[in-house]
């Protein structure tokens, strides 16, 4: 394993981390779950993200179980609040009230003392985004959270937070969005901000959902048991991949992973991390296995003429579609 600063940070997290969206606690058993997690120590990951909203906080509970054992000093976790976590008005959002009450549940959850990266989930217009800052602050300063972080916020959303964070003398460190060779909404405006601030990208879905594994094949029906045949696992956040002409381009792809001595995931992890910005790509599994293959990616190198022959397959998507607005399986 590989590890690199969460930005300008004197935080080290590992070049891959394992993330729990959609597998602990809904799609996975524990008993699987557990064997993810280990699978993930065994071979040297160190950094575990999750968000409280997850599998309804659920996920929380399974990575607090698996990792109780473990050195607490040695692992580098981080978790999220903004999206609902129960019926009440005040349990969503990043109001003072529902950050100073999501922190204890998450901690809570987890079985911690405290996070090492506590991050805003979104982007919250209905609150003052000073009275955000504020709270987390709060939190910095009482020992709950030692950094804080963003996810998918706009380049002139982590400015104005960045400034603030710098008045209330907490570190501002990261933005975790979704990022992959089909998906590089980041790359015009948050990238270079974050360069400039010092901010360090904690990529989700480098795999664009799994499709970049190769796995889907155009003008076949999706492997039983696959995320795109599984409506709780994300299979309409998946379905804007799942075309003919996505597929094809992505099958063009193989001989050029087969070339570079790396696996279809291997290679789409291994893009991702060739941006300096990239401090880690967050990674799920359902099955051991799938750990221990997604992490030779760690370490590599791919070299100009590879990138460009990428770049010539693939048609990314480069800026997103202000008409579309999430749904819950978008919330990674």
């Amino acid at each position: 394993m590989e590890f690199r600063h969460l930005g300008r940070s004197g935080l080290m997290v590992s070049e891959i981390s394992y993330g729990n969206w959609i597998t602990h606690g809904s799609q996975v058993e524990e008993d699987a779950a557990f064997a993810c997690v280990r699978a993930a120590l065994d071979v040297g990951i160190t950094t575990f993200d999750t968000a409280d909203v997850y599998a309804g906080t659920r996920a929380e509970e399974v990575l607090g179980r698996a990792l109780e054992s473990e050195r607490r000093e040695g692992l580098e976790i981080f978790t999220k609040v903004y999206w609902p976590t129960g019926p009440g008005r005040n349990d969503r959002g990043l109001s003072r009230k529902h950050i100073m009450e999501s922190i204890d549940g998450s901690l809570r959850r987890l079985r911690t003392d405290y996070v090492d990266l506590y991050q805003a989930h979104r982007y919250d217009y209905s609150t003052p985004l000073e009275e955000t800052m504020e709270a987390f602050a709060d939190v910095v300063h009482s020992g709950k959270a030692h950094y804080i972080g963003v996810s998918e916020w706009k380049a002139s959303q982590i400015r104005e937070a960045h400034q603030l964070a710098r008045e209330l003398r907490i570190p501002l460190v990261s933005n975790q969005p979704q990022y992959s060779m089909l998906w590089r909404v980041i790359e015009t405006e948050v990238v270079p901000t974050s360069e400039e601030l010092g901010v360090g990208q904690i990529v989700w879905s480098p795999m664009a959902q799994g499709v970049l594994s190769g796995k889907y094949l155009p003008g076949q029906p999706p492997p039983a048991g696959s995320r795109a045949t599984d409506e709780k696992s994300g299979a309409g956040f998946i379905a804007k991949w799942m075309t003919d002409e996505v597929l094809t381009r992505v099958q063009r792809l193989k001989p050029l992973a087969e070339q570079a001595g790396l696996s279809m995931a291997q290679l789409a992890i291994a893009w991702v991390l060739q941006n300096p910005n990239v401090s880690s790509a967050i990674v799920g599994a359902s099955r051991p296995e799938q750990v221990h293959d997604n992490v030779k990616a760690a370490g590599v190198k791919l070299d100009a003429e590879l990138l460009k022959a990428i770049d010539e397959i693939v048609e990314p998507i480069t800026e997103r579609d202000p008409a579309k607005t999430e749904s819950p399986a978008q919330r990674p």
